[in-house]
């Protein structure tokens, strides 16, 4: 005779024929627990505490099916814990290229070494920063000559400690207001790609084809645009956005040596990038959000060309 769901079976009589129940998903072990939603046998290892009862897993992961996830006003996945990992992430391997920069120095004697003492940064930056080149060259140096990682690494190379500082303190205050709001998949397309914009609107519009560029800057001043457009969808004040942004605009351009070319690339896709994400119709997020990402791309896509050719 079978108990309360989810409560204790009683035992056979005394010198009953009846065998022993034993658990479903462990034949081997004898029980007297029930699930309380399938009333199949669970041992100790198989019983999870249900509101009333136990369950089994097979219940409890067919419960969780019929369980909608929460979500944001913007529609991303509302976390309980690691909330901002994708923001941490990002600083993480930042950091870590930089560090790597500083160990490999400029001690040896190749091309990159030679170029990297000329300009004053470390080999890795050299080899991983934002240099146009020319085709005409006798050596292979550039983004024309085919060095198209330097695209994305451009962004992920810092020059000293201040340097990464201040774009890391911003990448985290940024992202861990964003990231919750768009969802991870969301906040790293608009982070890419606006690293991406500022990379097209550095390359386009530069004047030595040997210069080098790097930094996280365009990619942080594309979450600034976010942030700006996102706080006014949620209504909130954006007089503080303004005026950090104002005050960073006005450094890049008065400060010799900045490439504020990448800076306003960077804000430009974000802020149209935002734009198509906090305003896209509540049905069609999914789609909205590709399509906007995917002209972006081609935007930038169009602008790279343009540069190399």
């Amino acid at each position: 005779m079978t108990g309360n769901a989810g409560g204790p079976a009683e035992p056979p009589a005394s010198g009953g024929s009846a065998a022993p129940p034993t658990c479903y998903r462990h034949p081997d072990r004898e029980t007297y627990i029930r699930c309380s939603r399938c009333e199949r046998p669970i041992c100790p290892e198989c019983m999870i505490a249900a509101p009333v009862g136990y369950q089994c897993p097979q219940c409890v992961a067919e419960g969780r099916k019929g369980v909608r996830q929460a979500r944001t006003v913007l529609g991303g996945q509302r976390r309980e814990s690691s909330s901002n990992v994708v923001t941490l992430t990002l600083i993480g391997i930042n950091v870590v290229i930089w560090v790597m920069g500083l160990v490999i120095g400029t001690r040896g004697d190749s091309f990159y070494d030679r170029y990297a003492r000329g300009v004053g940064t470390n080999e890795l930056s050299a080899r991983l920063g934002l240099v146009l080149g020319e085709r005409n060259d006798p050596f292979v140096f550039g983004v024309v000559d085919g060095q198209w990682y330097r695209l994305v690494t451009a962004a992920f190379t810092h020059e000293n400690v201040l340097h990464i500082g201040l774009n890391m303190v911003a990448l985290y205050m940024l992202g861990s207001s964003l990231e919750p709001v768009l969802g991870r998949s969301r906040f790293i397309t608009l982070y890419l790609l606006s690293a991406l914009g500022g990379t097209a609107a550095s390359l386009l519009t530069v004047s030595d084809p040997y210069s080098l560029s790097y930094g996280a800057s365009g990619a942080v001043y594309g979450l600034f645009g976010a942030l700006f457009v996102i706080a006014r969808r949620l209504g909130r004040d954006t007089g503080g956005i303004v005026v950090i942004l104002g005050i960073n605009l006005v450094f890049g351009f008065s400060v010799p040596g900045i490439d504020w070319r990448a800076h306003l690339g960077g804000l430009v896709i974000g802020t149209a990038l935002a734009a198509v994400y906090a305003y896209a119709p509540k049905q069609q997020r999914g789609l909205w959000a590709l399509i906007g990402s995917l002209a972006a791309a081609m935007l930038i896509t169009t602008a790279i060309m343009v540069a190399i050719s």
